[in-house]
């Protein structure tokens, strides 16, 4: 397209300024991004016959479902329990294998790609995904793997963008638009819920993947990898955004990662336990939530719109108004950077392992249980004032290959936690066994807190910008895409 025809279509958003543009494609595609996720956990309930047991061959004491799948009859499918949890745990495969090569891939190539083509094509497969539970059991499983292979790449891929748009005082701000997942989840499951009572199972991929795919076209138009490469962009604004961001971000991505000294770094570390610590808390929180309410409290929380939807909003709105204030201590000096990112992560992380002692004692009403679930999870949206934030102050070079590190280890939370329930609460569901839970989560939040006070750091680490390697020939291996003669290394 002619450099004239793009600027014409930019008409449409003349009177907001490139970041502000970012700010809303981000804003909106982790809100799609949690759809495109989630929307299978809420469908699937529509999506399988009831009556599954009365359906399968019995032997012995277990039943055992149809091979296939849907019920002509009531164009529902046959799947148990088990089935069903593996379905949905599949997403997981995928997920877990793209977190770090997608952050190092978003260094090298631009974060611009690695988000437009990850949302771009789990969008596609998204609207293939009732042809796929139609076709059989094991297509929708290839499905969701591929699905999860493709939003795995998505989150550090934010982190390499934020390091080449972002001047440094204002980071904390933009990595809260991340949060926007827990915004989309407030809007995704009473959205769906409308949409298949009116359209159907079905039309929960349709709606959600069209939106999508609309979506990613809309962001390779308007998006673009960095200020320099904008055909909108105004001189003043491009000047602003490099004079601030200076010498911390390479305008040349190192061509490497130093793996030696980021493996062997405490503020790294700090911020892959804190994070796996974080992580594994809020998805026992939420996964597991509804279950403590039903069998402990005979409360089904599901069954409420509001008391389901309140921690995500009050996370959201807790991880912005905490990015406001931190980036305002540390524009204004009031704190350092390293001060900001410890009192925040302790706001994030400790306070919730605190709550948890607070359910231990007063968990056995309903009342006191929502309002301890909700403060928890609130508090934790301060996360992006805290740690998610901090690997763009220690190596805004290899930010995303830190989160995609973290995120790696962290996502291991959803099994562990689920596999932690089920151990402690399989022989019966009692009030005893969940008190057991709730200090588990407080001693966990507990420790990842402290070891972030103990190791975390917001000082820009020297090998953020590694020397160039020197080839045998006397020649420098850069980034440019030019092979080189005798690519042997010498250190």
């Amino acid at each position: 397209m002619a450099n004239t025809e793009k600027r014409g279509l930019y008409k449409l958003a003349n009177f907001l300024t490139c970041r502000q543009v970012l700010n809303l494609m981000v804003i909106t595609g982790f809100m799609l991004n949690y759809a495109l996720r989630v929307n299978l956990t809420i469908a699937i309930v529509a999506m399988v016959k009831t009556n599954v047991t009365k359906l399968g061959l019995t032997n012995g004491n277990s039943t055992i479902p149809p091979p296939n799948t849907s019920d002509e009859v009531s164009g529902r499918f046959v799947w148990d329990e088990y089935q069903q949890n593996f379905i949905l745990g599949s997403f997981f495969w995928g997920y877990i294998l793209t977190e770090l090569p997608g952050g190092r891939l978003a260094e090298l190539i631009g974060g611009r790609r690695v988000f437009g083509h990850s949302m771009l094509w789990a969008s596609i497969l998204t609207l293939l995904t009732p042809f796929a539970a139609m076709m059989n059991y094991v297509a929708l499983i290839m499905v969701r793997v591929l699905l999860g292979f493709m939003l795995g790449a998505s989150w550090p891929a934010i982190h390499p963008m934020t390091a080449v748009w972002i001047p440094p005082m204002e980071r904390s701000k933009f990595i809260a638009n991340m949060m926007a997942s827990s915004l989309g989840a407030a809007i995704t499951m009473p959205v769906c819920g409308f949409l298949i009572s009116s359209l159907g199972w079905a039309s929960v991929f349709y709606v959600t993947g069209g939106i999508g795919v609309v979506w990613s076209l809309a962001w390779f138009t308007f998006i673009y990898e960095s200020p320099a490469t904008h055909p909108r962009i105004t001189a003043e604004e491009r000047h602003e955004i490099e004079e601030a961001i200076g010498t911390s971000t390479s305008k040349k991505r190192p061509s490497y990662v130093p793996w030696r000294q980021l493996l062997t770094a405490g503020p790294v570390w700090a911020i892959v336990i804190t994070h796996g610590c974080s992580v594994f808390c809020y998805f026992t929180v939420v996964n597991q939530l509804p279950t403590y309410m039903k069998y402990i409290l005979h409360f089904n929380i599901k069954k409420n719109g509001l008391l389901s939807s309140l921690p995500y909003l009050g996370k959201y709105v807790m991880a912005v108004a905490a990015s406001y204030l931190a980036d305002y201590l540390r524009a204004t000096g009031k704190l350092t950077t390293t001060a900001t990112r410890k009192i925040f992560t302790g706001l994030a992380v400790c306070l919730p392992g605190l709550t948890m002692i607070a359910q231990v004692y007063l968990g056995y009403t309903e009342a006191w249980s929502v309002v301890i679930f909700t403060v928890a999870l609130t508090l934790n949206g301060a996360v992006t004032a805290g740690y998610l934030s901090n690997g763009l102050d220690i190596a805004p070079n290899f930010s995303g290959t830190i989160f995609g590190l973290a995120n790696t280890l962290s996502s291991m939370g959803g099994f562990l936690s689920a596999y932690m329930v089920g151990a402690l609460t399989y022989q019966n569901q009692t009030y005893h066994q969940w008190q057991i839970v709730f200090w588990v989560l407080a001693a966990t939040y507990i420790f990842g807190s402290s070891v972030y006070v103990l190791f975390g750091s917001g000082e820009l680490q020297p090998w953020n910008n590694p020397p160039e390697k020197t080839l045998r020939n006397g020649d420098i291996d850069t980034e440019e895409g030019v092979p080189l003669k005798n690519k042997s290394i010498t250190t």
